[in-house]
């Protein structure tokens, strides 16, 4: 455990950890069980085309999210893509600039404009406020995101969206497990979307699932991920390939079997970090509500240099050269990529929150890879800098100038 500045490996010392430590290290669940599963599929001889694997694990999902309804597919994009086609959005699509870009990219990508509005500086999630101020005649649907798992505010964007005759969808990627007033995130909008990448808390190494109560929307969709075929020889819908593989279907299954020790596991760690990080000053946590449904797997923390004495930037680099490999999130925001910043240069004057908050968030690494002694040798290193930072940002102003 690391005791002075002098011991910071930026500045010569020797890294805390020998391997990387990284956020979003996947979470695997019984291996036996996987491989079982990866047996008899390879028996079969069924590996892809809605087998048994697929429709098992949409059931599942389904009866999690407290659906009538899921579509699984290959990725949390297409899952975003066709969930935006079969609502026949167009035109001018609202959407939070503080996310992961695949959420404007879904539009994008379908000659839609994704239109960024601001987040709540508190709760990180889309404002209604600014998606209400961004409305135009052009505005054909709302995407809310669930950011860090945590519910974005769903029955004012429901009542925006009846209102002014929009479609209401939400980007539920970080938000499976995760409730809101006590009813499970999937139910809300005309339909949620989750991502099973294999950096979320359950992953079906790599997937997505569309998840609604509409059973026409549902029809519609699986035509849609499978190039519109009704039968084997009959296509009557314009579509795509997007079919989760048996395989994945599997890994899925793997993974909800042992959801609940993930995110005990989670929370445990959250908790520890919650602990250790107490009264630093400058560096908050980002807090759950423990009276929903949390999967808590995103560890968020937020730096405010003028307290901390340091900036996230250089908190990230020192912990980087630790071999603990925090993440700017979600850095630059999405009006800041291309081909967004290209075609409205100056839209961060309008983003105030967003653009605070790129500057300020980290995310931390958590759970099943990383261990309790792990989280205290990472919690000593941030006390160390932030307890010395004027010594700390002293010496990386000398190793700059080393550089040059």
């Amino acid at each position: 455990m690391k005791s002075s500045t002098r011991e910071l490996a930026v500045f010569g010392g020797t890294p805390a950890f020998s391997m990387p430590l990284h956020v979003g290290r996947p979470n695997i669940g019984d291996r036996s069980r996987l491989l079982e599963r990866l047996s008899d599929i390879l028996d079969q001889r069924w590996l892809t085309n809605d087998g048994k694997y697929c429709r098992e694990f949409e059931r599942m999902i389904a009866e999690k999210a407290g659906t009538k309804h899921c579509v699984a597919v290959c990725n949390g994009t297409i899952a975003l893509e066709i969930a935006i086609r079969a609502l026949d959005l167009h035109g001018k699509v609202i959407v939070p600039a503080f996310t992961f870009v695949a959420t404007a990219h879904a539009l994008e990508w379908q000659g839609i404009t994704p239109v960024f509005c601001d987040v709540d500086p508190v709760t990180h999630n889309i404002s209604p406020t600014a998606a209400e101020a961004a409305l135009t005649k052009d505005t054909t649907g709302i995407i809310g995101v669930h950011l860090w798992g945590r519910a974005c505010e769903i029955e004012q964007l429901t009542a925006l969206a009846s209102k002014s005759n929009l479609s209401l969808i939400f980007d539920a990627s970080h938000a499976f497990g995760c409730s809101y007033r006590g009813q499970p995130i999937g139910s809300f909008g005309e339909a949620e979307v989750f991502s099973f990448h294999a950096t979320k808390v359950l992953n079906s190494f790599e997937g997505g699932g569309i998840v609604t109560n509409n059973g026409d929307l549902a029809r519609k969709m699986r035509l849609m991920r499978n190039f519109g075929f009704a039968g084997s020889d009959n296509v009557i819908h314009v579509g795509t390939n997007g079919k989760m593989t048996e395989p994945a279907a599997a890994m899925g299954i793997t993974s909800l079997e042992s959801l609940d020790s993930f995110v005990a596991t989670n929370k445990d760690n959250y908790d520890l970090y919650s602990e250790e990080l107490a009264d630093l000053p400058g560096v908050s946590m980002l807090k759950y509500d423990e009276s929903e449904s949390c999967n808590y797997h995103y560890l968020i923390i937020e730096i405010e240099e003028s307290m901390a004495g340091i900036n996230r930037d250089q908190l990230v680099e020192i912990l980087t050269a630790e071999n603990v490999l925090a993440r700017r999130y979600f850095y630059p925001g999405c009006h800041r990529m291309e081909p967004y910043r290209s075609r409205d240069p100056d839209a961060g004057s309008g983003l105030p929150h967003t653009e605070s908050l790129g500057s300020r968030v980290a995310s931390l690494p958590t759970g099943t890879s990383i261990t309790t002694k792990d989280i205290s040798a990472i919690t000593q290193i941030v006390r160390i800098i932030v307890n010395n930072s004027a010594e700390v940002t002293e010496l990386l102003k000398i190793k700059m100038s080393q550089r040059k």
